[in-house]
């Protein structure tokens, strides 16, 4: 069981991908806006983060970019779960630090072999 943080506004995401990983044998912590994420993020230390990309204030690219910079936080693997699913914008994610990057909404297999690859771990 991993503790994933799952930064997103959506009510409607969050109860569905909560549910999901819950499902999964996963704690979730969630936050519904980037800056409150991060602060969570630093003071909880999550296994992995999942996170919306658009967001009130910050979006989800400042957040990740500011998240994997930060070495407090900067070995949590973050994954970005977004409807923006042009091209660019998964290079851009990756760029900024995501280690991985799904379209919305995500299959329950994709996003937990995703969470499975990156932390070495099956469920």
């Amino acid at each position: 069981m991993a503790r994933i943080l799952l930064i997103e506004d959506s009510p409607t995401d969050t109860a569905v991908l909560t549910q999901l990983l819950e499902r999964n044998g996963h704690e979730v912590l969630a936050s519904q806006n980037a800056e409150d994420g991060i602060s969570v993020c630093k003071r909880e230390i999550p296994d992995l983060v999942i996170m919306d990309v658009v967001l009130p204030g910050m979006n989800g690219f400042q957040a990740t970019r500011a998240l994997s910079r930060d070495p407090d936080t900067g070995h949590i693997p973050v994954v970005i779960v977004s409807t923006k699913g042009m091209e660019t914008d998964r290079a851009w994610g990756m760029r900024q630090g995501a280690r991985g990057y799904l379209v919305k909404p995500p299959s329950e297999a994709d996003l937990i072999g995703t969470i499975d690859g990156l932390l070495g771990t099956t469920t």
